[in-house]
């Protein structure tokens, strides 16, 4: 595909100049309140519009809780936990609960009423169904209740070198939410290479993903800093990145933002207390 090589090449070029951006005036201690505040705020002014974060991020303040994504995708995940997760979400003002399909008509009960939206995830996680497969789970989860989708593309598509087949696999799902939700594109990172992820990062923008991800939490690998700076510079400002997987603490929370992320998301259930 001549015009995806020479978007690759224009990548390629600006990957070689550095950056000049102002460091952060705040050493990042994440202890104090402000400090966790400034971070938050930083990840938002890169263009979130929401931020998913781990059980260790700790406290922040009250008026940005509407931005934390509420997350549980273990695959033993009982009613019990699904029903605390929405409780959770919904006394603390959390902007959604991310969960696996077969939750959302649940969830949707649960959170009837409330500003908290679903988010579920479709060829999870290995993603390697058929695009019809996942234009009609997507579609299914949309008619249960989900307003935001977390697909896995098809790795082996991508790796393959069938970029016609990949665009169409997003494409399906993109298409499928019309403008009932936004679509997050995950690439499973850790088993591309870097000129695969600009691949698929590129190819997840060109069909129409509101977000690209680095990883399922379910693989051999999570989120790394260079991936994040890769896919931010890949798909630019108009996309967000999604890192996930092994934000587990403070400090790699908080580098994963200095790298280009406008959301965090874990793979377990997240805690915050605000």
């Amino acid at each position: 595909m001549n015009d995806l090589d020479a978007m690759i090449e224009k990548v390629v070029d600006e990957l070689t100049q550095n950056d000049s951006d102002d460091a952060p005036s705040c050493n990042w201690c994440w202890v104090c309140p402000d400090c966790r505040t400034r971070v938050v705020q930083q990840i938002v002014g890169n263009g979130a519009s929401r931020v998913g974060a781990g059980p260790n991020l700790g406290p922040i303040h009250s008026e940005l809780a509407a931005l934390i994504d509420h997350t549980l995708l273990k695959p033993d995940a009982t009613e019990e936990q699904i029903t605390k997760l929405c409780e959770e979400a919904a006394q603390c003002g959390f902007a959604s609960v991310c969960v696996n399909p077969c939750w959302v008509r649940l969830c949707r009960d649960l959170l009837r009423g409330s500003k908290v939206k679903v988010c579920t995830v479709i060829g999870f996680p290995l993603g390697a169904t058929t695009c019809e497969s996942k234009a009609f789970e997507t579609q299914t989860a949309i008619e249960h209740g989900a307003d935001e989708i977390d697909m896995v593309i098809n790795i082996g598509k991508l790796k393959s070198g069938d970029y016609d087949y990949l665009e169409r696999d997003i494409r399906a799902v993109v298409e499928t939410t019309k403008t009932r939700g936004i679509v997050k594109v995950i690439l499973e990172t850790c088993l591309l290479t870097d000129e695969e992820k600009i691949k698929g990062s590129l190819l997840a923008k060109r069909a129409g993903a509101a977000f690209v991800k680095t990883s399922t939490g379910f693989s051999k690998g999570g989120a790394t800093l260079g991936d994040v700076a890769l896919m931010r510079k890949v798909v630019g400002s108009n996309v967000g990145v999604k890192a996930s997987g092994g934000v587990r603490d403070r400090e790699s929370a908080v580098k994963m933002v200095e790298a280009g992320a406008t959301r965090l998301g874990a793979s377990a259930s997240v805690t915050i207390v605000s």
